[in-house]
Formats: structure tokens, C-alpha cells, sequence
């Protein structure tokens, strides 16, 4: 089973960097959820087909960003789950980057994705307190 969901991750990971929504969305259970890293809650949830595919649209869609330079480090995965980590770093127009840590945390439901939820960690003082 664990090839299945290496196979299940490697093709979601191509269609989210392809940003090829119909091809996510393929690959989501029914009942999905997305569970983003930005937003109020913090982070914002998105629950059922509908509005999971309105948050992939949301953060695949076109934007005058340059695209990061995107590392992925060695995919984790068990029976009911698999973790994604990753580094992005964005150019500053003074010449330096902004870098983001980040992983995602599938969940499964039969041979499709029930969950994608996203930690991710930017650089920055903490919040004062």
C-alpha cells in the first residue's frame, strides 16, 4: 500500500507545482478538506469539493510574484498519511530572498487525499507579546 501513496503524493505534488486544479482535485476524496497556512484562523479551512477547489484556485492562481526556487526534502509516508517538506525562497527586489520552511501533512481516504494541511514556518521577529 505504502507505493500506492508514494505514487497517490508524487502525482498530486506535479499537478499542485503544474497548478493544474482539475488534476488535484482528481486525486481528493469526496468528503476533502484543505487546511491552509495562511489566513484567519490562523489558516484557513476548506471544507467538501467545492470549497477545497476554490482554496487550491486561490493559492495556484497566476500572480506578478516570481515564482520561488522550491527544494523538497524526502517525502514520509505511512499507511493513513504522508508528510511533505519543503523550502521555497522568493527574490526580494533589493537582491535577497525570503525563505519558507514548510511541510504538508496528508491524511488518506481509500486511494485518494481526504486532507492536505500546510505548516509552514517565515522568517521574521516572533509577535511581540
Amino acid at each position: 500500500m505504502t507505493e500506492a501513496r508514494v505514487a497517490l503524493i508524487e502525482a498530486f505534488t506535479k499537478a499542485w507545482n503544474a497548478k493544474d486544479v482539475d488534476a488535484v482535485m482528481d486525486l481528493m476524496a469526496d468528503d476533502c478538506e484543505f487546511r491552509a497556512s495562511v489566513g484567519p484562523e490562523p489558516g484557513a479551512t476548506f471544507t467538501g469539493r467545492a470549497e477545497v477547489r476554490r482554496g487550491f484556485e486561490s493559492f495556484l492562481a497566476p500572480s506578478d510574484a516570481p515564482e520561488p526556487e522550491t527544494e523538497v526534502g524526502p517525502l514520509l509516508v505511512h499507511d493513513d498519511f504522508a508528510v511533505t517538506r519543503w523550502t521555497s525562497r522568493w527574490p526580494r527586489p533589493d537582491g535577497t530572498t525570503v525563505e519558507v520552511r514548510a511541510c504538508d501533512v496528508f491524511q488518506f481516504d481509500g486511494d485518494r487525499i481526504r486532507s492536505k494541511d500546510t505548516y509552514r514556518k517565515v522568517e521574521g521577529p516572533p509577535p511581540a507579546g
